[in-house]
């Protein structure tokens, strides 16, 4: 069995229609989705990019892996497990079509082949589903015969949204500089906010006062990218292999478009952020179009990809095969909840279940959005999460505190850690990549 594993960057789950969104954003991989499994409570146990993807390829959890920020000085351990090495390993022909190694050498970790579609390019970001694809497709009609693990890395979504022209008039039809606007004049005071306006939000209609212009522009970014996967999925089935293929789409985190006071970027521990999508099409083994509503996290795509496809899953793994949930051989819940962080612009931990999610700051002095140490946000009254009720319910953020600090102990204890690494490693680390990416001017 071949595996196609395609990461759609900073693709939020309910900006899709297979997951209730009213724009048409997704033709394509809501049609994918009518002949696949759907996740619908798939979520990253980190963000941003760098911990994340690391964490779906490790099957580990950042706290163990030892990843969990961008601009760390922390590498991945030689003997953590690998995807791509075990797959190898196992006789499969591997290729990524991505970017990543140039942020971190171990992204290319067992790959015979690692194409870099931006190395021509002025940043790894300007890369679009074309170019992608433009590499990918050639080299999986000459390599289809062969047994292989292929890995699309698509861009297209993260910032900066600049969709092509045709795609930039899908979903907006208003003025987007009309005075009556103001819901933008908050971005001036987010990390990247100025020199955003300064950059590639001066492509567009000036001055720009609309949030919601900003949105539709992302919006056109994911329909961009939803035209890509299509063209790939198109070269698969003439390759032949299309029924021999296991299929995964997911993406590595979501974005925050302006709630929270958090505009267009992926920090902020909140819902649009963490909540990712994921399907998988595996023929003749899975039932199409059917939903599973249990939560699920990265960890699980490693173990679910090496126990499909026969091969050994270490024990070093901390996720559990999503495979008996695929083929409908159970329907019982992995995880009554999960544990999320951050260390980029906050240090924050996250506890979520199906009624709440509570987030507990460990920076010291002002957060960076003026947000209280504790939020408390319940679920299944409010999911957009826009009412902090932490001071009404005091028991219940005590006992979902108590519940996360007992997590993080114990996994400290399980990987002999003396320090919380999100206090070991601190925010400074986000500000010394916000002067790293300025200085490289990649956007």
């Amino acid at each position: 069995m071949n595996i196609l594993l395609i990461a759609i960057d900073t693709l939020r789950a309910d900006h899709l229609g297979c997951y209730g969104y009213h724009r048409e954003t997704s033709p394509n991989l809501d049609a994918l989705a009518a002949q696949s499994v759907l996740f619908e409570k798939l979520y990253t146990p980190v963000v941003p990019t760098q911990p994340s993807y690391t964490t779906t390829y490790t099957g580990q959890y950042p706290i163990t892996h030892g990843i969990v920020s961008h601009g760390g000085r922390t590498s991945l351990a030689d003997d953590a497990p690998f995807l791509p090495e075990l797959l190898q390993k196992d006789g499969y022909t591997t290729c990524a079509v991505d970017s990543m190694r140039a942020m971190k050498p171990w992204f290319a970790r067992g790959y015979e082949f690692y194409i870099d579609p931006s190395s021509r390019m002025t940043h790894r970001h300007a890369a679009t589903c074309e170019d992608v694809n433009a590499r990918a497709i050639p080299w999986l009609r000459q390599h289809a015969p062969e047994q292989f693990f292929l890995f699309i890395h698509y861009w297209d979504p993260h910032t900066p949204y600049l969709p092509p022209p045709r795609y930039r008039t899908l979903f907006y039809d208003g003025d987007p500089t009309d005075p009556a606007h103001d819901t933008l004049a908050p971005i001036t005071k987010q990390p990247f906010g100025e020199w955003w306006l300064k950059s590639w939000l001066s492509e567009f209609p000036q001055p720009l006062r609309d949030a919601e212009f900003i949105v539709a522009m992302y919006d056109g970014e994911v329909r961009y990218v939803d035209d890509g996967v299509a063209q790939l999925l198109d070269a698969l089935e003439h390759t032949g292999v299309a029924d021999d293929t296991l299929v995964v789409v997911f993406s590595d985190h979501g974005e925050n478009m302006y709630r929270h006071d958090v505009f267009f970027d992926h920090h902020g521990l909140y819902e649009g952020a963490i909540h990712c999508p994921l399907m998988v099409r595996w023929p003749g083994r899975v039932t199409p179009g059917r939903r599973v509503p249990h939560l699920v996290q990265h960890i699980d795509l490693s173990p679910t990809i090496l126990s499909a496809c026969g091969a050994h899953v270490p024990g070093a793994m901390e996720g559990t095969s999503l495979a008996p949930l695929l083929t409908g051989e159970s329907d019982s819940p992995l995880y009554d909840r999960l544990v999320t962080m951050e260390c980029s612009w906050q240090a924050k931990w996250a506890l979520r279940n199906d009624e709440y999610k509570f987030i507990l700051s460990r920076e010291q002095g002002r957060d960076l959005h003026g947000k209280p140490p504790r939020e408390l946000y319940h679920l299944a009254n409010d999911p957009c999460e826009l009412r902090n009720v932490a001071a009404e319910r005091p028991d219940t953020v005590a006992a979902l505190e108590a519940e996360l600090e007992e997590w993080i102990a114990r996994m400290m204890a399980k990987n002999g850690l003396s320090e919380d690494p999100l206090i070991a490693q601190g925010v400074t680390l986000g500000k010394r990549w916000r002067d790293w990416v300025q200085e490289k001017g990649y956007w």
